[in-house]
């Protein structure tokens, strides 16, 4: 499939945004190796153009949902649990186990941690809001400097 990326620089660093025609794919830290659209297509690239307008007012704290069309490519329970992620309100928190037990598999913590790292749209499904139930952190794949600032953004937004 082509896809269409563009770079946007924001307030916690670079991003890398790829977007089908079907939806936005990805919001990622790193530059993508992605095949990319032999010419502009116009659906994919309002997608790119909505969404880094959302994602700077995110970053701002005038914004507080996405809306986008978004096309996920994952497991089916990869999909299941970003789609739990994205019931998180903001400005709260959830632990790998309460997403677990939300989707029905309470033991699947540990699966739950590895589909939340795999999560191919930071910040729009809101991974970083996803904690350890000792209350600890966990990991981000931004970094736990740009998960604290993501998560007191959030609170002080509230």
């Amino acid at each position: 499939m082509n896809l269409m990326q563009k770079k946007i620089k924001t307030s916690i660093g670079s991003l890398y945004m790829v977007s089908s025609q079907l939806g936005l794919q990805g919001v990622f830290w790193k530059k993508q190796d992605v095949e990319m659209f032999k010419k502009d297509t116009t659906l994919a690239s309002q997608y790119l153009i909505s969404g880094e307008r959302q994602i700077l007012e995110y970053l701002e704290g005038t914004r507080k949902y996405f809306d986008l069309p978004l096309d996920i490519i994952g497991s089916e329970f990869q999909k299941v649990v970003w789609k739990e992620l994205l019931k998180i309100p903001y400005g709260e928190t959830r632990s790998y186990k309460d997403v677990a037990v939300a989707i029905k598999k309470s033991k699947a913590s540990r699966a739950v941690g590895t589909a939340n790292g795999k999560n191919p749209l930071c910040l729009i499904i809101p991974c970083h809001r996803v904690i350890a139930s000792d209350g600890s952190l966990g990991g981000y794949s931004g970094g736990l400097s740009i998960k604290k600032k993501l998560l007191k953004l959030e609170e002080d937004a509230r």
